[in-house]
């Protein structure tokens, strides 16, 4: 069987850029199990109420639901269990020191396959308020109409 290649999308945590605005990305790796990798390979988890913590200078992913895989005998994972994640030495020291302060939070923006191996991208966030949250979608709406208005005039409907 040949080598995969290339990025193939598991999950994503669309509603992680609503709550919060991110301030840097990180990619990380993870430690899992066969039957793990098996179900991502299905296309089954959900980043819905994940989160990552610092213990130890080690970040741990905690949350994160990867189903059972179907086919597995006893075998098989615990869907929430915590996974451990794999950054360089530096990042890891870099967000420690950005953790302590309040207000800040480590996010699973998504979940893939990045040539073969599974991949989670973290995002530095810090929360919104509520009115942030109005403005940026306020924001959204105003440049959607602004699309829609500039579409409509190049195509000779106005």
């Amino acid at each position: 069987m040949p080598r995969e290649t290339g990025r193939k999308l598991i999950a994503s945590n669309r509603k992680a850029r609503h709550d919060y605005t991110i301030v840097d990305t990180y990619e990380a790796g993870m430690l899992l199990k066969g039957t793990e990798v098996k179900s991502l390979r299905d296309g089954r988890a959900s980043l819905v109420d994940g989160y990552a913590t610092l213990t130890d200078n080690e970040v741990w992913l905690r949350g994160v639901h990867i189903n059972e895989y179907l086919q597995g005998t006893w075998t098989n994972h615990e869907p929430r269990r915590a996974r451990k994640l794999l950054l360089h030495r530096e990042e890891i020291a870099k967000l420690s020191g950005i953790m302590r302060e309040d207000g800040w939070a480590l996010v699973p923006l998504s979940l893939y396959f990045s040539n073969g191996k599974a991949k989670v991208e973290l995002g530095l966030a810090k929360g919104k308020k509520t009115y942030d949250k109005r403005q940026s979608l306020a924001k959204r709406d105003a440049e959607r109409e602004l699309a829609r208005v500039s579409g409509r005039h190049f195509k000779g409907m106005d």
